[in-house]
C-alpha cells in the first residue's frame, strides 16, 4: 500500500460517513449510517422486540457494520507483503474460505485486516462487513446487524432476538444468499468458544471470512487457513517510527528505538505518536530511547493519551495483555498470571523449558506442580508465549526447546507486579535457574555450552531486577554461571555476566562483599582470556589487596587471587613475580583444601606450564608427571583441569625437549580436547597452535601453515582483532609460510602482521622481531 487510503464508500447504503484523516494515523472519529428503506434496512435498534433480553443488555447494536471502527490505522502498511498477497488472493477467489490471523496483542492483526478490508471495498467491489467479537453480546449484535445489512426482515430479526429462531442460522442464511460478494471480518475473537458454541463461524461460497484472534489453537479454527502475525523486521519497524515522527531522528536512530521496543507495532505506533505530538519538548529518537530505561511502559503509553485522550485497553501496552490474562482466569487458569510474572523476572531471550520443570517450579510454593503445564499452555494458546528451538551451541549438540515472551510484554507485566510479591518471585526465579544449571563440567557430559549459554541472559535479567532480599543468592548464581560459561570458551559472555554481577553486588551488597569480589575475580579471568592483559592485572591486583586485608594471606579466596593475578603478570613479562604468586597459590590451596581439591589441582597444573616457560627444566621433569597423575586420579581423565595438565606437560616437553618426543603428547591432547570440548573451543585451538609449532620445528611447514590458519579462523570468531594471542598467530603464520618457501604469501602476511605486532605486542616482542625479519629478506625494490 502507498499513501493514505481514501474515505470509505458505502455500497447501496444511503447517508454520510465522515472520516477525519491526518498525514500520519487515520482516526475514524464520527460516523452516521442509515439503511435505505426496505426489508431489514431500518435502524438496528428498531428491529427488535422491546422485551428482547439481548437488547436490554446491550442497548443498540453497532451503528454500522460497513465501517471498521478500529480507532487507528497507519497510512502505510509496513512489511506484511507476503501475508497481504495471500489474503488478497483469497478475497479475489470464489469465496468459501475462512482465514484466521493470530498473534499476541499489539502485533498488528487488526491493522493488516483493516488494510485488506479497505482494498476489498475500494478496489474489488466487495461488501465489507466488520464485527467486533471481543465479547459475546457484541458478537451477537454485530452478526445480527450483518443479517440486517444482507436483507433480513423485521420479523426475522425479532424472532432471532426473542429466541424463536436460531440467530446464527438467520445470519448465514442471508450471507449465503447475498447478491453481492462480501468480506466478513470478525475482529478480536479472543474467545473462540463463543464462536463455536453459537455456530457463528461458517464458510460461504458468497464471501470470505477473516478472523483476528490472540488464540493460536482452537477447535473453532478447524478447516480454516491459519496465518501467524508476528512483530515487524527491524528495518520496517524503524520506518514506522519515521512515518509517524519524520523529524525525530535518522533511520539508524529509529531502528535502535524499534529494537528496544521489540519491533512491536502497537509500541511503535505509541512511541511515534508521542514523538509527533510533543509541544513543549522536542525529543529525538535517541532521547526517547534513553528515557525508556527509566519507565518503559509508562512512557510508551503516554503516546496513547496524546493521540486519543482516553484510549481503550487494547491500545495501551500496560493493559492490552491483561485482557488475555483475565480470559485465562475466567477459564480456570489464574496460575497463568503467576507464571507470566515469574517469566518477567528473567529476560526476553529464549528460556529452556527445563527451567520450568513442574517438579522444580512446584517446589517454589508459587504454584502447584500440576498446574504448571496448563498455565504454560494457556499462555501459548493466547499468544502470550511461544515455543522456539534455540540452535545448538557447538558440535554435536541438539537444539534446545525454549519458551519465549516478548520484551515489552515482560516489561509491562513486571511493572504491574505488587511490591509484596517481588521478593518471592525473584527468589523462585533464582532457585529455578540454579536447579537448571547442569552439574560441574568434566565428565564428558556432552554439554559444550549451548544449553548453559541460554541461561546467561536470564541471570543478567535477575541482576537488573535485584533487590536486597534475594541479592546474595542472585549474585552467587551469576558468578557460578559466569564460571561455567567461561569453561565453555565463551569468554565475552562470561565477561559481560561477571561485570554485571560485580556491578549489582557493589550496589546492593557493597564493594568489599565476598560475592562482589568473586564477581570481580571472574571478570579478571575473562579479561585475560580476551587478551585485555593490563585490565586483567588491574582487577586481580585490586581484589588481592582487599582479600589480603580482609581475609588474611592464607585464606583460600586470597590464594585464588594469587592464582588469578599471576596469569597477566606472566604475559606482561613479570615472570619471577608471577611464578612466586603461583607457587604460593599451589602450595597454599593444597594445604588449605587438600591435594584432591580442584582449585589446588588447577594451580598445580598451571605450575607445569610456568616452569617450562621460565626454563626450569629440572623442576619441570621432577614434578610435572606427578601433577598430571594426581589430576587424572582425583578428577578423571576428561576433566578440564586434567586436560590442562596434559596440555601444559606437552607444551613443556615441546619447549624444553625434542619436538619428535613432544608430537605424540600434543596429538593426544588435541584429540582429547576435540572429543571433550569441541573443535572450536579456545583451548582446543591453543593445542592446534602448539602442534603447528612442533611440526614447524620438525620442518613440516605446510602442515604448520594449515594448522595455524585453522587456529586463526577459530579465534577470529571469538576474539577482538587486537587480541595479543591472535596477533602472535599472524606473525607465526608468516614465519611458517616463509619456512615452506611460499615467499610472496609470507611477505604479504608479515606486512599485515607487523603494524599490529608493533602496536599491540611492542617493538621488541619476539613475534614483532620475527615479522620484521621476514620483511627484511625482501629484495630491494620489492613492494
Amino acid at each position: 500500500m502507498s499513501g493514505p487510503p481514501p474515505p470509505y464508500t458505502e455500497g447501496h447504503a444511503s447517508g454520510q460517513g465522515r472520516v477525519f484523516q491526518s498525514t500520519g494515523d487515520q482516526h475514524i472519529t464520527e460516523h452516521h449510517h442509515h439503511y435505505a428503506p426496505g426489508p431489514g434496512a431500518s435502524l438496528f435498534a428498531e428491529t427488535a422486540a422491546p422485551s428482547s433480553p439481548s437488547l436490554s443488555a446491550t442497548g443498540m447494536g453497532p451503528d454500522s457494520v460497513r465501517i471498521p471502527l478500529v480507532g487507528r490505522a497507519p497510512s502505510v502498511l509496513r512489511d506484511r507483503a507476503d501475508l497481504m498477497r495471500r489474503l488478497r488472493t483469497a478475497v479475489d477467489g470464489d469465496g468459501g474460505q475462512i482465514h484466521v490471523l493470530h498473534g499476541m496483542g499489539g502485533c498488528g492483526k487488526t491493522t493488516v485486516t483493516h488494510a485488506l478490508f479497505t482494498e476489498a471495498v475500494r478496489d474489488q467491489s466487495r461488501i465489507g462487513l466488520w464485527v467486533n467479537a471481543s465479547e459475546r453480546l457484541s458478537l451477537r449484535a454485530g452478526m445480527l446487524a450483518v443479517a440486517a445489512d444482507r436483507g433480513a426482515g423485521l420479523g426475522e430479526l425479532a424472532a432471532a432476538h426473542s429466541g424463536q429462531r436460531a440467530a446464527a442460522d438467520l445470519v448465514w442464511h442471508h450471507l449465503d444468499r447475498s447478491t453481492e460478494p462480501w468480506l466478513l471480518v470478525i475482529d478480536n475473537a479472543d474467545d473462540p468458544a463463543i464462536l463455536e458454541e453459537g455456530g457463528w463461524l461458517r464458510a460461504s461460497p458468497r464471501g470470505t471470512v477473516l478472523v483476528t484472534t490472540r488464540y493460536a489453537t482452537s477447535r473453532a479454527w478447524r478447516g480454516a487457513f491459519l496465518h501467524p502475525v508476528d512483530v515487524l523486521p527491524s528495518e520496517d519497524a524503524a520506518q514506522v517510527l519515521c512515518d509517524l515522527a519524520p523529524h525525530a531522528g535518522t533511520p539508524a536512530a529509529a531502528e535502535q528505538v524499534a529494537i528496544r521496543l521489540g519491533c512491536l507495532p502497537l509500541a511503535l505506533t505509541l512511541a511515534g505518536s508521542y514523538l509527533h505530538h510533543q509541544l513543549l519538548e522536542s525529543w529525538s529518537m535517541d532521547d526517547y530511547r534513553t528515557r525508556l530505561e527509566d519507565d518503559p511502559i509508562g512512557l510508551i503509553d503516554q503516546g496513547a493519551a496524546l493521540d486519543s485522550g482516553r484510549p481503550e485497553s487494547r491500545h495501551l501496552v500496560s493493559r492490552t495483555w491483561q485482557l488475555s490474562l483475565d480470559a485465562l482466569a475466567d477459564q480456570g487458569l489464574p496460575e497463568a498470571t503467576t507464571l507470566l510474572r515469574l517469566l518477567s523476572c528473567w529476560s526476553a531471550d529464549p528460556l529452556p523449558l527445563a527451567v520450568l520443570a513442574p517438579a522444580s517450579l512446584g517446589g517454589t510454593d508459587l504454584m502447584d506442580s500440576a498446574r504448571v503445564e496448563p498455565a504454560l499452555r494457556g499462555l501459548i494458546d493466547h499468544s502470550l508465549a511461544t515455543i522456539v528451538s534455540a540452535p545448538p551451541g557447538a558440535d554435536g549438540e541438539r537444539p534446545v526447546r525454549c519458551v519465549q515472551v516478548h520484551g515489552v510484554l515482560l516489561d509491562s507485566i513486571s511493572s504491574g507486579i505488587p511490591a509484596d510479591q517481588r521478593a518471592a518471585l525473584t527468589e523462585a526465579a533464582a532457585a529455578l535457574l540454579e536447579a537448571a544449571l547442569p552439574a560441574e563440567a568434566g565428565g564428558g557430559n556432552g554439554d559444550r555450552g549451548g544449553y548453559v549459554a541460554l541461561l546467561v541472559p536470564h541471570a543478567a535479567g535477575l541482576l537488573r531486577r535485584l533487590d536486597g532480599d534475594a541479592a546474595e543468592r542472585v549474585v552467587d548464581l551469576a558468578v557460578r554461571l559466569a564460571e561455567r560459561i567461561h569453561e565453555t570458551g565463551d569468554y565475552a559472555a562470561a565477561l559481560a555476566l561477571a561485570q554485571e554481577a560485580a556491578g549489582a553486588g557493589e550496589q546492593v551488597l557493597g564493594a568489599e562483599h565476598p560475592l562482589t569480589l568473586s564477581a570481580l575475580q571472574r571478570t579478571g579471568r575473562s579479561l585475560f582470556r580476551l587478551g585485555r592483559i593490563a585490565e586483567s592485572e588491574d582487577v586481580h591486583s585490586r581484589v588481592l589487596r582487599i582479600r589480603e586485608r580482609a581475609l588474611g594471606p592464607d585464606h583460600p579466596d586470597t590464594l585464588e587471587s594469587c592464582h588469578g593475578l599471576q596469569q597477566p603478570l606472566f604475559r606482561m613479562g613479570r615472570r619471577p613475580e608471577a611464578l612466586s604468586l603461583l607457587r604460593r597459590a599451589a602450595n597454599g590451596l593444597r594445604s588449605a583444601l587438600g591435594v584432591e581439591h580442584p582449585k589446588a589441582l588447577r594451580s598445580r597444573a598451571m605450575l607445569i606450564e610456568e616452569l617450562a616457560t621460565s626454563g626450569k627444566g629440572e623442576e619441570f621433569a621432577r614434578v610435572s608427571p606427578k601433577i598430571v597423575v594426581d589430576c587424572e586420579r582425583y578428577l578423571g581423565t576428561d576433566h578440564p583441569i586434567s586436560l590442562s595438565a596434559r596440555h601444559a606437560y606437552a607444551f613443556g616437553v615441546s619447549r624444553l625437549g625434542d619436538p619428535e618426543e613432544a608430537e605424540p603428547h600434543v596429538r593426544r591432547v588435541l584429540a582429547d580436547r576435540e572429543r571433550v570440548q569441541g573443535y572450536t573451543h579456545p583451548m582446543t585451538l591453543g593445542v592446534v597452535v602448539l602442534l603447528s609449532q612442533v611440526l614447524a620445528k620438525r620442518g613440516r611447514w605446510d602442515e604448520a601453515v594449515e594448522l595455524t590458519r585453522r587456529a586463526i579462523a577459530g579465534r577470529e570468531e571469538v576474539l577482538p582483532a587486537d587480541s595479543p594471542v591472535l596477533v602472535e598467530n599472524y606473525s607465526q603464520l608468516a614465519a611458517h609460510l616463509a619456512g615452506a618457501g611460499r615467499t610472496a604469501e609470507a611477505e604479504s602476511t608479515a606486512c599485515t602482521a607487523l603494524p599490529l605486532c608493533e602496536r599491540i605486542l611492542g617493538p621488541d616482542h619476539p613475534e614483532t622481531l620475527r615479522a620484521r625479519r621476514i620483511l627484511a629478506t625482501r629484495e630491494p625494490g620489492d613492494a
